[in-house]
């Protein structure tokens, strides 16, 4: 373990590699080839499952489950907080959720019906395991950078990520569709599915490996530490109470914090359900057409969110936040309107791209906008906390929604439920204060 100074440009680069490392598993797990492959099980049989005592759509069962990882993730992210801000070896803590995601992604590669609560399991600790580092990652942010460089190496972080998981997902996309110069035998149907169940693997290969470069550089952590106490442990859920205290002070935060509550709800949940829907409601004419158009798609909507971010961003600077975020939210009502209709591949290759510019918008808008209403303080970790517990109790939400609808009425009722929660988001951000909160 090297021991650099804070700042040093070595100890800021080692930090922001572990994106590259672990953006492998929104990319290509949540998004991309995982869903593909979870729909590919059911194409020969029904799309209902016993499960739980249960006959479930499969679809509604991995929203329940996502759903159910979320929550926990809700539940222990104050609780490491605490711990990330008080104890001296938040590395190994770090390290723990890191192979816990990545051996979980590993543990993919033998998913299957047969082996359902396994997978499903696999599948709920990866989820964990990403959301749980992340909380340590965060956090070491102000351990290893001045204030004035915080912005630049979480932006450096952002984009290493978005490039090594391109990278990853475009080797995976190669292998399901020529199988055979990577080795992999079989029919075609039976190769492609071997070649997702191997890009699984390659995730959490790729997530271990490139990490040891940002744990060979970071420091243990808090010099100063504490142990862990019942007072240490606690510590993130009385921050989240102090904050909804001060809520009631500032009355243009606390309303922007509704609106973003119930909208976030919905572009989470489109983001998450994005490909099981497109698999399951385009007319695709094949298996190999179906996995390509749904890969491509999910890099349009990466391409595109960047557009988008920038756009909304000029937006903002001219109509001001929430005027902008009002008519982002105004489109995604219009988008979910237009998705029941969808049919044809060219339909959701227009989606793809309608969607990335108004999700790359909205996200970066939905941020900068919290902060922007935050009081005048030195504890903005708490407020920013809030938020994330928020956002992860809005998932949570949206996915049960989604997952109740999609059992009873099937996707496309559900994706159009999902618009009047913009509609609702829509209508309370209306409700936010001019004076002072962002608007011109």
């Amino acid at each position: 373990m090297a021991d650099l100074p804070k700042g040093s440009k070595k100890l800021l680069n080692a930090w922001a590699f572990y994106d590259w490392a672990n953006s492998v598993y929104p990319l290509v797990i949540s998004s991309a080839i995982f869903p593909i492959f979870y729909d590919a099980l059911y194409s020969d049989r029904s799309k209902i499952i016993h499960v739980f005592g249960m006959d479930v759509k499969n679809t509604a069962l991995i929203s329940f489950v996502t759903a159910a990882a979320f929550l926990v993730v809700a539940v222990i992210s104050p609780l490491l907080s605490g711990i990330a801000d008080y104890v001296g070896n938040k590395k190994n803590f770090m390290r723990f959720f890191c192979y816990l995601g990545a051996c979980s992604c590993i543990g993919l590669n033998w998913f299957s019906l047969e082996n359902i609560y396994p997978g499903l399991l696999f599948y709920f600790f990866g989820l964990i395991g990403f959301w749980g580092s992340v909380v340590f990652y965060n956090s070491y942010l102000p351990d290893i950078a001045f204030p004035e460089q915080q912005d630049k190496v979480s932006a450096r972080g952002y984009s290493m990520g978005y490039l090594g998981s391109v990278i990853l997902l475009i080797l995976n996309l190669a292998m399901v569709m020529k199988p055979k110069l990577f080795g992999i035998s079989g029919t075609e149907g039976e190769a492609a599915m071997k070649a997702m169940q191997y890009s699984f693997v390659t995730v959490g290969i790729w997530w271990i490996v490139f990490s040891q470069y940002t744990y060979y550089y970071l420091p243990k952590g808090n010099k100063n530490a504490e142990k862990v106490t019942k007072a240490v442990l606690f510590n993130g859920f009385r921050e989240l109470k102090k904050v909804w205290g001060l809520l009631n002070q500032n009355i243009a935060l606390k309303r922007y914090l509704g609106g973003f509550f119930v909208y976030s709800m919905a572009v989470q949940t489109v983001m998450l359900i994005a490909t099981y829907f497109g698999s399951q409601e385009i007319q695709w004419t094949s298996k190999a057409e179906s996995t390509t158009g749904l890969i491509i798609c999910i890099l349009l909507i990466q391409l595109v969110a960047v557009l988008g971010a920038v756009l909304t961003s000029r937006a903002s600077a001219k109509f001001g936040n929430i005027n902008v975020l009002i008519v982002v939210n105004a489109f995604w009502v219009l988008l979910c309107g237009a998705a029941y209709f969808m049919t044809q591949p060219m339909h959701f290759y227009i989606m793809a791209a309608l969607v990335g510019l108004v999700m790359g918008g909205i996200q970066a808008l939905s941020r900068s906008t919290y902060s922007k209403l935050l009081p005048e303080t030195d504890d903005t970790a708490s407020f920013f906390s809030f938020y994330d517990v928020a956002e992860k109790v809005g998932i949570v939400i949206g996915m049960c929604v989604y997952g109740v609808i999609d059992q009873f009425q099937g996707p496309r009722f559900a994706i159009v439920f999902l618009g009047s929660f913009f509609i609702i988001g829509l209508l309370l951000l209306l409700r936010v204060p001019k004076k002072g909160a962002l608007q011109s």
